[in-house]
């Protein structure tokens, strides 16, 4: 993603908000297309996605709008890894409700949000299959994080992509030792349930036995 923008200032820079600038040669992250970078500044914001090598377009007035951001840091790095490791998932259960909150995470541009999306969906993916939109905002989310990761890393996507995944499993691990324990009542049901099924399996082997 390559970065043309203008305004009546310098051509070097530009500011967002009043608050951050922008420079040529800044590596910068566009929400849901990935990683790019300041390239020259013109009329409008043309960002080339480095990804697929598309051209996007954004008026300079909305560059706040549409949550252009610099690539995070290295310390970031290391805040992003803790974050998908922490056990912390949210999990809904109505899918209307799910895939609305994991759009907006995406459209956000911050990649913790990117984060919770990819936390969610993989756990979602390990008891049921995903319905199409879910599999791919599930694979746009891993591909955001990996390909900003390793660009601020300087690893390869392959390294960082195991990374990310001893990550997960860590999170799902913790999430698992820190599930309660069944009550008492729950464990007694749960017994009950087993040894009807020993009952029910042995029966036809006693049957098949005296038959004989």
């Amino acid at each position: 993603m390559k970065l043309p923008v203008r305004l009546g200032l310098p051509y070097s820079a530009l500011p967002t908000g009043g608050t951050v600038t922008f420079q040529v040669g800044d590596k910068v992250i566009y929400p849901n297309h990935g990683l790019g970078i300041v390239e020259r500044i013109e009329d409008k914001t043309i960002l080339r996605i480095v990804a697929n090598d598309t051209t996007v377009l954004v008026p300079v007035s909305n560059v706040d709008g549409v949550g252009l951001r610099r690539a995070i840091s290295d310390g970031d790095v290391e805040r992003l890894f803790g974050l998908l490791g922490d056990g912390k998932i949210d999990n809904h259960q109505n899918w209307k409700g799910r895939f609305k909150d994991n759009s907006d995470k995406m459209r956000s541009g911050s990649i913790y949000e990117v984060a919770d999306v990819l936390k969610s969906l993989t756990f979602l993916a390990k008891s049921k299959s995903l319905s199409f939109r879910e599999k791919r905002m599930l694979d746009r989310a891993k591909f955001l994080i990996i390909s900003e990761v390793s660009e601020v890393m300087r690893e390869t996507a392959a390294a960082i992509e195991g990374r990310v995944d001893r990550a997960l499993e860590r999170c799902f691990t913790v999430k698992a030792a820190a599930r309660p324990a069944p009550a008492p009542a729950q464990r007694a049901k749960v017994a009950k349930a087993a040894a009807a099924r020993v009952v029910q399996t042995a029966a036809p082997a006693r049957r098949a036995a005296r038959a004989s």
